[in-house]
């Protein structure tokens, strides 16, 4: 049972019931809304920035979110022959030839394996050093290529798609009242352009040539741009052209200098022909109930969509590359973009609901989704968040998945003609269930702890409450100091003895909840602070609720 006191409003005088009804619908909904990572702290404290041509001053004391007692790595560990069984029941039951797999945590790669064949003829095991096609996985590369010209001040993604491809200057929209494509447009899949999935995938050794020819000759619309989401993968193509137009470099050339070699993934590859054969897996489908061989594609002009060749080993610091870019934080930069951009490259647009989606229980928990920069975002009905992409070109099947809030990643490729290559959900199963694997959680902030310690001494003052100057000019105007004296008498005299306080449960640096626990019942009490350099209380919400332990 909860009773609530909602001390932000002037209805506070609602009855019992009502006032009960308004904090279950409102205190907790405040509470578990407000759960964005400020980027404010203790202001007291400064530094200035020199590593960019702006100064940026930030918070000496930050501390960043941490796991404890983290044991991610030594977990993980102890499942890898269950994962391996999954694995071979998995491409058993799909007729896949081979899958090579693995899982990072952090900057580490956990567990790397491989079932069944890189090669059915020669029957040579896959391997986590064999090359596989990652087909769309490449596209987040692209992104990363666009972010990093943007970083160096040489786009922007908000310029028209026809400053770089003039060709796009001429085409026909749907409407007149259209809005012209920019760069962003194409790392978002908003331009209008159709799917384009089956006939895409037949385009990749094409030259630039045929792409601007294409271009010039008129591209169809599906949909109005910027107005739905909708998969491209010739948008991809064309921000592979922008790359290489403002680089300098073919496209190709740029994601290996810029990109590749400084993360190490020194066997990962464009053309087929680069490749040791000793570990290039060969592609195939399953068709009249055996497998028959696909034709290796070449690379071409939309390899910026689908052309990438890697193995497990080289791909796994990507993700961990990906991973580095959470919890935000102080520290230099060590990668070949910065943190914060990695980050909006995961940020979810034009988000929509699966309200008919289920989790890897398969009970229903809903779902929702959006497109990033080359990346899809998903967040479920409990919360979880991940990243990933898929890929899929004839001959080959590739999926990748992270979590940034638990700092591991998985990901796996095949040798199947448009396959999933991994059972995800019962390897999710095993990461959440079985081991029970948590996120990191965020220390008190300096100011916040100061607060909480100051409103905590003031509320068990009783009618000498609220005195102390930590109140923000909004706080006694919302509510008369009176009024939140006899709310927070009458919730202390329904506790009973006060036993002890808990430590703050922050959900960012300036918000938070802590309980005065009492011996029949507790108190929770919830505040925010204010956006002023003193950073006072501006908000307090509280309610009498049951024990935790009843």
């Amino acid at each position: 049972m909860i009773r609530s006191y909602f001390l932000a409003s002037p209805k506070a005088s609602l009855s019992y019931h009502s006032t009960l009804f308004a904090m279950k619908h409102i205190f907790f909904k405040v509470i578990s809304l407000c759960l964005i990572i400020s980027a404010c702290s203790d202001p007291k404290e400064e530094v200035h920035s020199s590593g960019s041509s702006s100064q940026l001053s930030f918070s000496q004391d930050y501390q960043k979110p941490a796991f404890v007692n983290d044991q991610r790595a030594e977990k993980i560990k102890s499942i890898q022959e269950e994962i391996r069984a999954l694995m071979e029941t998995y491409a058993e039951e799909n007729h896949i030839p081979g899958i090579a797999y693995g899982i990072v945590v952090d900057d580490q790669l956990m567990v790397s394996d491989a079932v069944g064949y890189m090669n059915l003829e020669k029957q040579v095991p896959a391997k986590p050093t064999t090359d596989f096609r990652i087909a769309s996985m490449t596209k987040s590369f692209t992104a990363v290529a666009i972010m990093k010209l943007r970083e160096e001040g040489k786009l922007a993604l908000n310029d028209p798609v026809s400053d770089y491809i003039p060709e796009m200057a001429n085409i026909t929209y749907l409407t007149k009242d259209a809005p012209v494509i920019d760069i962003e447009n194409l790392l978002t899949m908003t331009a209008g352009f159709p799917e384009d999935n089956p006939w895409g995938d037949r385009q990749l050794d094409e030259s630039n040539q045929m792409l601007l020819d294409m271009i010039s000759e008129g591209i169809t619309f599906s949909n109005v741009p910027s107005f739905q989401y909708e998969y491209s993968n010739t948008g991809f193509a064309m921000l592979g052209y922008i790359v290489s137009q403002v680089s300098g470099k073919p496209y190709q050339e740029y994601i290996q200098e810029e990109i590749l070699k400084p993360l190490g993934m020194n066997q990962t590859y464009w053309e087929i022909d680069e490749v040791p054969a000793e570990q290039l897996a060969i592609g195939y489908r399953w068709e009249d109930e055996e497998w028959k061989l696909e034709p290796m594609l070449h690379d071409g002009s939309f390899g910026a969509m689908g052309g990438l060749i890697t193995t497990i080993k080289d791909f796994s610091k990507y993700v961990s590359f990906h991973l580095s870019a959470w919890p935000p934080r102080n520290g230099k930069e060590t990668g070949p973009l910065k943190r914060s951009s990695l980050r909006e490259m995961q940020t979810p647009q034009f988000p929509r609901l699966n309200n008919n989606a289920k989790n890897y229980k398969e009970e229903p928990c809903p779902i929702v989704s959006g497109y990033g920069f080359g990346l899809g975002i998903y967040q479920n009905c409990e919360g979880q968040k991940w990243v990933s992409h898929g890929g899929a070109l004839p001959g080959f099947g590739s999926n990748y998945v992270f979590y940034p809030e638990y700092g591991i990643g998985i990901m796996a490729f095949c040798n199947l003609t448009y396959t999933t290559p991994c059972p995800l959900q019962k390897i999710q199963q095993l990461l959440f269930d079985k081991l029970d694997l948590q996120t990191r959680e965020l220390p008190v902030s300096n100011i916040l702890a100061t607060r909480k310690k100051q409103l905590e001494e003031s509320f068990l003052k009783g009618e000498n409450a609220l005195q102390e100057k930590i109140f923000a000019e909004n706080f006694f105007l919302d509510e008369s100091r009176d009024h939140r004296i006899k709310e927070i008498n009458l919730a202390l005299n329904e506790i009973g003895e006060i036993n002890s306080v808990s430590e703050m449960s922050p959900q960012n640096q300036l918000r938070g909840t802590f309980r005065i626990q009492g011996e029949l019942k507790d108190i929770m009490i919830f505040f925010t602070l204010s956006p002023t350099k003193n950073a006072e209380i501006q908000q307090m919400l509280f309610a009498v609720v049951d024990k935790e332990n009843q």
